[in-house]
């Protein structure tokens, strides 16, 4: 089992108020949990971006490519 690691950061209030939006969202137990689903999705997305994929967003049969940095 791995040991984790306590991380602190500054965040400004727009940034808390997001996180703690996205909690109630989606029910998690905790900030760190959302953190933890948060960067598992962006590395997701970043590994499909690098291995040459196009994320795109459909809406009322409306497709849009999602821009992950400028890739």
């Amino acid at each position: 089992m791995t040991k984790s690691k306590r991380i602190q950061m500054d965040m400004p209030p727009r940034s808390v108020d997001r996180l703690k939006a996205l909690q109630a969202k989606t029910e998690a137990s905790s900030y760190a949990e959302v953190v933890r689903n948060a960067l598992q999705l962006y590395e997701a997305l970043i590994d499909e971006v690098d291995r040459g994929s196009k994320i795109l967003l459909e809406k009322d049969g409306n497709i849009t490519p999602l821009i992950v940095f400028g890739a």
